[in-house]
């Protein structure tokens, strides 16, 4: 369909609580012509996930696809592409895991953020068929970091030592990993 502008940090609709996508908006033109948005956006952008509410939607839509050779995290195991339309979170393990992350509405910045290293998803496609998905390890980062701003939450709330902050040209100097 069409690449959309990313909202940035500072505007307000990325700290809105986003709305659940109606039973009878499932399988809808209008549906579809939003994930499709979102998928373009994401890829032009070489993002691993985007949610709606990035794009200035207040639906409880986000999509994740690590593909092959993603320039932000080319250590990242390529999955296929999940559009998660009401996703709900449940905790598994919370025993803490420490990534940086990035953020597409926050350029340029990367943050040391401690999430649980085993989340189960429960959401349904944009046809409405209800799945269930148990990630772990960075996996379950990139779940929570997407889902969490359909709650208007960015990563930078997460992070809880400002030492582990960096921009991203320092980030590749002094914290990324060998």
């Amino acid at each position: 369909m069409s690449v959309r502008r990313i909202l940035r940090m500072g505007h307000p609709d990325l700290r809105r609580v986003c709305d659940p996508v109606a039973d009878g908006d499932f399988d809808s033109p209008g549906l579809q012509a939003l994930v499709d948005d979102l998928v373009d956006t994401m890829h032009a952008s070489e993002g691993l996930g985007l949610a709606a509410a990035q794009i200035g939607d207040t639906r409880r839509v986000a999509v994740i696809e690590i593909r092959p050779g993603n320039t932000r995290y080319p250590d990242a195991v390529p999955t296929g592409r999940l559009v998660l339309v009401n996703p709900v979170v449940t905790v598994l393990d919370p025993t803490p895991q420490r990534y940086w992350e990035g953020c597409l509405s926050v350029p340029g910045l990367r943050g040391e953020v401690a999430r649980p290293r085993h989340i189960a998803v429960d959401y349904h496609e944009p046809d409405g068929t209800p799945r269930h998905l148990e990630p772990e390890g960075f996996l379950a980062t990139v779940f929570q970091h997407e889902l969490d701003h359909l709650d208007g939450t960015l990563f930078i709330d997460r992070v809880t030592d400002t030492t582990r902050l960096a921009f991203l040209e320092e980030y590749r100097e002094f914290h990324a990993e060998a």
